[in-house]
Protein backbone atom coordinates (compact mmCIF):
# COMPACT_ATOMS: atom_id res chain seq x y z
CA UNK A 1 0.00 0.00 0.00
CA UNK A 2 1.46 3.32 -1.31
CA UNK A 3 2.36 5.79 2.03
CA UNK A 4 1.74 8.79 -0.41
CA UNK A 5 1.90 9.27 -3.85
CA UNK A 6 4.64 11.39 -5.29
CA UNK A 7 4.60 14.49 -6.87
CA UNK A 8 7.15 15.60 -9.63
CA UNK A 9 9.74 18.26 -8.84
CA UNK A 10 9.81 19.43 -11.90
CA UNK A 11 6.93 19.92 -14.52
CA UNK A 12 9.16 21.13 -17.82
CA UNK A 13 11.42 19.08 -19.62
CA UNK A 14 13.77 20.59 -21.25
CA UNK A 15 14.66 19.57 -25.02
CA UNK A 16 17.78 22.03 -25.56
CA UNK A 17 16.37 25.48 -25.32
CA UNK A 18 12.45 24.29 -26.33
CA UNK A 19 10.85 23.55 -23.07
CA UNK A 20 8.10 21.15 -23.06
CA UNK A 21 5.88 21.34 -19.91
CA UNK A 22 3.71 19.00 -18.42
CA UNK A 23 0.13 21.28 -18.04
CA UNK A 24 0.69 21.70 -21.46
CA UNK A 25 1.34 18.20 -22.68
CA UNK A 26 -1.71 16.95 -20.54
CA UNK A 27 -4.41 19.13 -22.30
CA UNK A 28 -2.69 18.74 -25.67
CA UNK A 29 -3.06 15.40 -25.52
CA UNK A 30 -6.93 15.55 -23.85
CA UNK A 31 -7.50 17.21 -27.19
CA UNK A 32 -5.96 14.77 -29.29
CA UNK A 33 -8.65 12.11 -27.66
CA UNK A 34 -11.59 14.26 -27.87
CA UNK A 35 -10.98 14.64 -31.61
CA UNK A 36 -10.42 10.91 -32.21
CA UNK A 37 -13.21 9.97 -30.50
CA UNK A 38 -15.70 12.79 -31.87
CA UNK A 39 -14.39 12.23 -35.17
CA UNK A 40 -15.72 8.29 -35.23
CA UNK A 41 -19.01 9.28 -33.66
CA UNK A 42 -19.52 11.89 -36.38
CA UNK A 43 -18.96 9.25 -39.10
CA UNK A 44 -21.02 6.81 -36.78
CA UNK A 45 -23.53 9.21 -37.75
CA UNK A 46 -23.57 9.84 -41.81
CA UNK A 47 -20.65 12.91 -41.75
CA UNK A 48 -17.15 13.12 -42.57
CA UNK A 49 -14.68 12.19 -39.73
CA UNK A 50 -12.38 14.67 -40.92
CA UNK A 51 -14.79 16.98 -39.59
CA UNK A 52 -14.19 16.78 -36.22
CA UNK A 53 -10.47 18.19 -37.04
CA UNK A 54 -11.93 21.01 -38.61
CA UNK A 55 -14.06 21.96 -35.74
CA UNK A 56 -11.49 21.18 -33.22
CA UNK A 57 -8.95 23.89 -34.40
CA UNK A 58 -12.49 26.52 -33.70
CA UNK A 59 -12.63 24.69 -29.92
CA UNK A 60 -9.60 25.04 -28.84
CA UNK A 61 -8.22 28.71 -29.50
CA UNK A 62 -11.88 29.73 -28.01
CA UNK A 63 -11.62 27.47 -25.07
CA UNK A 64 -8.27 28.48 -24.29
CA UNK A 65 -9.04 32.15 -24.23
CA UNK A 66 -12.83 31.52 -22.65
CA UNK A 67 -10.68 29.38 -19.91
CA UNK A 68 -8.05 31.61 -19.26
CA UNK A 69 -10.55 34.67 -18.71
CA UNK A 70 -12.34 32.76 -16.36
CA UNK A 71 -9.86 32.12 -14.47
CA UNK A 72 -8.31 35.48 -14.40
CA UNK A 73 -11.83 37.39 -13.73
CA UNK A 74 -12.61 34.78 -10.60
CA UNK A 75 -9.14 34.96 -9.40
CA UNK A 76 -7.60 38.39 -10.50
CA UNK A 77 -5.48 38.89 -7.24
CA UNK A 78 -2.30 37.33 -8.31
CA UNK A 79 -2.54 39.56 -11.61
CA UNK A 80 -4.27 42.62 -10.39
CA UNK A 81 -4.20 42.47 -6.69
CA UNK A 82 -1.22 43.74 -4.49
CA UNK A 83 1.99 42.89 -5.97
CA UNK A 84 -0.17 41.70 -8.96
CA UNK A 85 1.74 41.21 -11.85
CA UNK A 86 -1.40 41.79 -14.96
CA UNK A 87 1.24 40.50 -17.84
CA UNK A 88 1.33 36.94 -15.60
CA UNK A 89 -2.43 36.51 -16.74
CA UNK A 90 -1.19 35.82 -20.76
CA UNK A 91 1.28 32.78 -19.31
CA UNK A 92 -1.71 30.29 -20.04
CA UNK A 93 1.40 27.41 -19.66
CA UNK A 94 2.12 28.37 -16.00
CA UNK A 95 -1.94 26.61 -15.08
CA UNK A 96 -5.02 28.39 -14.64
CA UNK A 97 -7.63 27.78 -17.04
CA UNK A 98 -11.14 27.40 -15.50
CA UNK A 99 -13.31 25.01 -17.30
CA UNK A 100 -16.88 27.05 -17.32
CA UNK A 101 -15.36 29.61 -19.48
CA UNK A 102 -13.37 26.78 -21.81
CA UNK A 103 -16.92 25.01 -22.33
CA UNK A 104 -18.64 28.43 -22.65
CA UNK A 105 -16.28 29.89 -25.53
CA UNK A 106 -15.28 26.59 -26.78
CA UNK A 107 -18.69 25.74 -27.48
CA UNK A 108 -19.53 29.00 -29.87
CA UNK A 109 -15.87 27.39 -31.42
CA UNK A 110 -17.77 24.59 -32.25
CA UNK A 111 -21.16 26.37 -33.07
CA UNK A 112 -19.05 28.43 -36.17
CA UNK A 113 -16.66 25.22 -36.99
CA UNK A 114 -19.95 22.75 -37.06
CA UNK A 115 -21.76 25.69 -39.86
CA UNK A 116 -18.48 26.08 -41.52
CA UNK A 117 -17.99 22.05 -41.53
CA UNK A 118 -22.26 21.42 -42.66
CA UNK A 119 -22.68 19.77 -39.35
CA UNK A 120 -26.01 20.14 -37.52
CA UNK A 121 -24.35 21.67 -34.23
CA UNK A 122 -27.02 19.36 -31.64
CA UNK A 123 -25.38 16.47 -33.98
CA UNK A 124 -21.58 17.72 -33.20
CA UNK A 125 -22.39 18.17 -29.47
CA UNK A 126 -23.59 14.64 -29.03
CA UNK A 127 -20.51 13.47 -30.67
CA UNK A 128 -18.23 15.22 -28.75
CA UNK A 129 -20.09 14.60 -25.47
CA UNK A 130 -18.22 11.72 -24.34
CA UNK A 131 -14.83 13.02 -25.35
CA UNK A 132 -15.15 15.88 -23.30
CA UNK A 133 -14.96 14.34 -19.99
CA UNK A 134 -12.06 12.20 -20.94
CA UNK A 135 -10.23 15.15 -22.44
CA UNK A 136 -10.85 16.76 -18.96
CA UNK A 137 -9.82 13.30 -17.22
CA UNK A 138 -6.41 13.67 -19.17
CA UNK A 139 -5.93 17.15 -18.73
CA UNK A 140 -6.52 17.09 -15.11
CA UNK A 141 -3.05 15.79 -14.98
CA UNK A 142 -1.45 18.65 -15.89
CA UNK A 143 -2.40 20.23 -12.21
CA UNK A 144 -0.50 17.19 -10.95
CA UNK A 145 2.93 18.55 -12.77
CA UNK A 146 2.43 21.76 -11.58
CA UNK A 147 1.27 20.61 -7.73
CA UNK A 148 -1.41 22.52 -7.84
CA UNK A 149 -5.46 21.76 -7.43
CA UNK A 150 -5.28 19.86 -4.19
CA UNK A 151 -7.55 19.19 -0.86
CA UNK A 152 -7.20 19.65 2.47
CA UNK A 153 -4.13 17.97 4.76
CA UNK A 154 -4.58 14.31 4.87
CA UNK A 155 -2.55 11.20 5.60
CA UNK A 156 -4.74 8.58 3.96
CA UNK A 157 -2.57 6.14 2.37
CA UNK A 158 -3.24 7.69 -1.32
CA UNK A 159 -2.37 11.42 0.56
CA UNK A 160 -0.57 13.45 -2.66
CA UNK A 161 2.74 14.71 -1.13
CA UNK A 162 2.82 19.07 -2.86
CA UNK A 163 5.70 20.85 -2.72
CA UNK A 164 6.23 24.17 -2.77
CA UNK A 165 5.88 25.42 -6.06
CA UNK A 166 8.02 28.02 -8.56
CA UNK A 167 5.40 28.54 -11.00
CA UNK A 168 7.42 30.62 -12.80
CA UNK A 169 10.23 28.04 -13.42
CA UNK A 170 8.09 25.03 -13.34
CA UNK A 171 9.32 23.27 -10.47
CA UNK A 172 9.35 22.84 -6.69
CA UNK A 173 11.38 25.38 -4.41
CA UNK A 174 14.81 24.01 -2.99
CA UNK A 175 15.92 24.46 0.14
CA UNK A 176 19.51 25.74 1.22
CA UNK A 177 20.56 21.79 0.76
CA UNK A 178 19.14 21.38 -2.20
CA UNK A 179 16.21 19.32 -1.69
CA UNK A 180 12.84 20.11 -2.79
CA UNK A 181 10.61 21.82 -0.11
CA UNK A 182 7.56 19.73 1.04
CA UNK A 183 4.33 21.43 2.42
CA UNK A 184 2.83 18.50 3.11
CA UNK A 185 0.21 15.58 2.19
CA UNK A 186 -3.19 16.45 0.38
CA UNK A 187 -6.79 14.88 -0.43
CA UNK A 188 -5.55 14.72 -4.76
CA UNK A 189 -8.36 16.54 -5.88
CA UNK A 190 -6.92 16.53 -9.27
CA UNK A 191 -7.56 12.46 -9.06
CA UNK A 192 -10.74 12.53 -8.15
CA UNK A 193 -11.76 15.00 -10.78
CA UNK A 194 -10.13 13.13 -13.09
CA UNK A 195 -11.90 9.44 -12.53
CA UNK A 196 -15.44 11.27 -11.84
CA UNK A 197 -14.48 12.60 -15.75
CA UNK A 198 -13.81 8.81 -16.83
CA UNK A 199 -16.89 7.82 -15.35
CA UNK A 200 -19.14 10.30 -16.56
CA UNK A 201 -17.38 9.20 -20.18
CA UNK A 202 -18.38 5.69 -19.94
CA UNK A 203 -22.17 6.56 -18.68
CA UNK A 204 -22.41 8.82 -21.69
CA UNK A 205 -20.83 6.44 -24.01
CA UNK A 206 -22.88 3.74 -22.94
CA UNK A 207 -26.14 5.73 -22.94
CA UNK A 208 -26.04 6.88 -25.98
CA UNK A 209 -24.69 3.80 -27.87
CA UNK A 210 -28.02 2.13 -26.54
CA UNK A 211 -30.05 4.32 -28.66
CA UNK A 212 -32.14 5.67 -25.65
CA UNK A 213 -31.34 9.49 -26.23
CA UNK A 214 -32.62 12.39 -28.58
CA UNK A 215 -30.82 14.46 -30.33
CA UNK A 216 -28.74 16.91 -27.95
CA UNK A 217 -29.06 14.37 -24.63
CA UNK A 218 -25.84 13.57 -24.37
CA UNK A 219 -24.33 16.62 -24.20
CA UNK A 220 -26.97 17.57 -22.02
CA UNK A 221 -26.04 14.96 -20.12
CA UNK A 222 -22.27 15.64 -19.80
CA UNK A 223 -23.40 19.00 -18.87
CA UNK A 224 -25.43 17.82 -16.27
CA UNK A 225 -23.24 15.28 -14.93
CA UNK A 226 -20.01 16.72 -14.56
CA UNK A 227 -20.74 19.89 -12.03
CA UNK A 228 -22.17 17.41 -9.40
CA UNK A 229 -18.78 15.85 -8.78
CA UNK A 230 -17.13 19.08 -9.09
CA UNK A 231 -18.88 20.40 -6.03
CA UNK A 232 -17.99 17.62 -4.24
CA UNK A 233 -14.29 18.54 -4.79
CA UNK A 234 -14.43 22.33 -4.84
CA UNK A 235 -15.57 21.75 -1.00
CA UNK A 236 -12.34 19.09 -0.57
CA UNK A 237 -10.16 21.94 -1.99
CA UNK A 238 -7.89 24.15 0.24
CA UNK A 239 -6.36 26.54 -1.88
CA UNK A 240 -7.45 29.84 -2.17
CA UNK A 241 -10.47 31.10 -3.43
CA UNK A 242 -13.06 33.67 -4.08
CA UNK A 243 -16.28 33.37 -2.17
CA UNK A 244 -20.09 34.58 -2.59
CA UNK A 245 -22.05 33.77 0.60
CA UNK A 246 -19.44 31.39 2.48
CA UNK A 247 -19.69 28.96 -0.79
CA UNK A 248 -16.96 28.98 -3.48
CA UNK A 249 -17.20 31.36 -6.85
CA UNK A 250 -17.45 27.38 -8.71
CA UNK A 251 -19.88 26.37 -6.60
CA UNK A 252 -22.39 28.42 -7.14
CA UNK A 253 -21.42 28.26 -11.11
CA UNK A 254 -21.32 24.60 -10.58
CA UNK A 255 -25.11 24.54 -9.29
CA UNK A 256 -26.09 26.91 -12.40
CA UNK A 257 -24.44 24.20 -14.96
CA UNK A 258 -26.08 21.64 -13.50
CA UNK A 259 -29.79 23.58 -13.65
CA UNK A 260 -28.85 24.25 -17.44
CA UNK A 261 -27.80 20.60 -18.16
CA UNK A 262 -30.84 19.56 -16.82
CA UNK A 263 -32.76 22.21 -18.91
CA UNK A 264 -30.96 20.79 -22.34
CA UNK A 265 -31.60 16.94 -21.21
CA UNK A 266 -35.33 17.84 -20.91
CA UNK A 267 -35.62 20.54 -23.91
CA UNK A 268 -34.75 18.02 -26.05
CA UNK A 269 -36.91 14.93 -24.96
CA UNK A 270 -38.90 15.29 -28.25
CA UNK A 271 -35.95 15.98 -31.14
CA UNK A 272 -34.72 13.02 -33.40
CA UNK A 273 -33.52 10.25 -32.08
CA UNK A 274 -29.99 10.42 -31.78
CA UNK A 275 -29.10 7.42 -35.02
CA UNK A 276 -26.07 6.13 -35.50
CA UNK A 277 -26.24 5.66 -39.01
CA UNK A 278 -23.46 3.29 -39.74
CA UNK A 279 -24.77 0.96 -37.19
CA UNK A 280 -27.87 1.22 -39.17
CA UNK A 281 -26.78 0.63 -42.39
CA UNK A 282 -24.37 -2.76 -41.02
CA UNK A 283 -27.23 -4.17 -39.69
CA UNK A 284 -29.77 -3.97 -42.43
CA UNK A 285 -26.87 -4.96 -44.84
CA UNK A 286 -26.41 -8.03 -42.19
CA UNK A 287 -30.22 -8.72 -42.63
CA UNK A 288 -30.37 -7.85 -46.69
CA UNK A 289 -27.56 -10.74 -46.57
CA UNK A 290 -29.42 -12.78 -44.47
CA UNK A 291 -32.44 -12.53 -47.08
CA UNK A 292 -30.29 -13.32 -50.03
CA UNK A 293 -29.20 -16.49 -48.10
CA UNK A 294 -32.76 -17.39 -47.18
CA UNK A 295 -34.25 -17.55 -50.43
CA UNK A 296 -31.87 -18.88 -52.00
CA UNK A 297 -31.90 -22.12 -49.87
CA UNK A 298 -35.65 -22.15 -50.16
CA UNK A 299 -35.20 -21.80 -53.80
CA UNK A 300 -32.55 -24.88 -53.77
CA UNK A 301 -35.39 -26.56 -51.67
CA UNK A 302 -38.22 -26.23 -53.98
CA UNK A 303 -36.61 -26.69 -57.31
CA UNK A 304 -38.48 -30.09 -57.77
CA UNK A 305 -42.22 -28.91 -57.37
CA UNK A 306 -43.86 -27.16 -59.47
CA UNK A 307 -46.04 -25.58 -56.93
CA UNK A 308 -42.98 -24.09 -54.95
CA UNK A 309 -41.76 -22.83 -57.65
CA UNK A 310 -44.56 -21.11 -58.51
CA UNK A 311 -44.58 -19.36 -54.85
CA UNK A 312 -41.17 -18.75 -55.67
CA UNK A 313 -41.79 -17.17 -58.74
CA UNK A 314 -44.98 -15.36 -57.09
CA UNK A 315 -42.23 -14.21 -54.01
CA UNK A 316 -40.29 -12.84 -56.75
CA UNK A 317 -42.44 -11.01 -58.55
Amino acid sequence: MLATIPSPTEGVLWLGPIPLRGYALCILAGVVVATIIAGRRLEARGYARDAAVGVVLWIVPFGIVGGRLYHVITTPQPYFGDNGNPVDALKVWQGGLGIWGAVALGALGAWIGARREGVPFAVLADAIAPGLPLAQAIGRFGNYFNNELYGRRTDVPWALEIHQWDSGAGKAVVDSTGQPVVLGTFHPTFLYEALWCLLIAFVIWRISDSGRLRRGQAFGLYVMLYPMGRIIVELMRSDFANRILGLRVNVWVSILVFLLGLGIFLARRKADPDVRLARAGDDSDRGADDGVSTASSDTSETATSDEATSTTKDSTD
